[in-house]
């Protein structure tokens, strides 16, 4: 398993080490020692899953304190254009992203620790998505940035997504004051 940092703090690529025969294949997808060694220091208490047919696009989510969420996520089967916004206070790349292209088939997984709005747009029909959370779920605490917003720049190569009520109604960067 090899763990890259990316160009904002905190978030994390991860390449797991993949063994094929004709067989199938073995991959080694958590190991908390080598998350640790890369200041991943969280108990993870929630994994989550969802499929998702291409266009569909969730996000850009978080949790806000007390019950903020870091998130160890992949795909599965299928692929997504994964994305994760600062919205740290006071971070020097508030704001920014960072962008990366989750497979079943490229196995990488991101890490993306509290502080962060996190969505992702699906590039194949029935994508299978896995998320391993370091708290439980709480709907009082859940917030939304919007996915277009300009002052963003995410490039997610779709003008009309397949929204919930709740993502088309999400608030602008500029217009939100971050709980973190």
């Amino acid at each position: 398993m090899k763990i890259y940092k990316t160009a904002i703090e905190g978030l994390l690529e991860i390449q797991p080490s993949v063994f094929e025969d004709a067989r199938g294949y073995f991959s080694e997808t958590f190991r908390a020692d080598l998350l640790n060694q890369m200041g991943v220091n969280f108990d993870f208490v929630q994994d989550n899953e969802s499929m998702s047919n291409k266009g569909v696009l969730r996000g850009l989510h978080f949790q806000a304190p007390p019950f903020e969420q870091g998130k160890l996520v992949r795909v599965i089967k299928g692929s997504v254009l994964d994305v994760a916004v600062d919205i740290r206070k006071g971070s020097s790349t508030y704001g920014q992203h960072v962008s990366i292209v989750l497979s079943g088939q490229n196995k990488k997984q991101f890490w993306i620790p509290p502080g962060f709005a996190h969505g992702f747009l699906v590039l194949e029909d029935q994508t299978i998505f896995s998320y391993k959370c370091t708290n439980y779920y709480n709907k009082q605490s859940e917030g939304a940035i919007l996915w277009n917003d300009p002052q963003l720049k995410i490039d997610w190569n779709i003008t009309d997504p397949i929204l919930s009520d709740k993502d088309k109604l999400a608030e602008t960067l500029s217009h939100f004051n971050s709980p973190f």
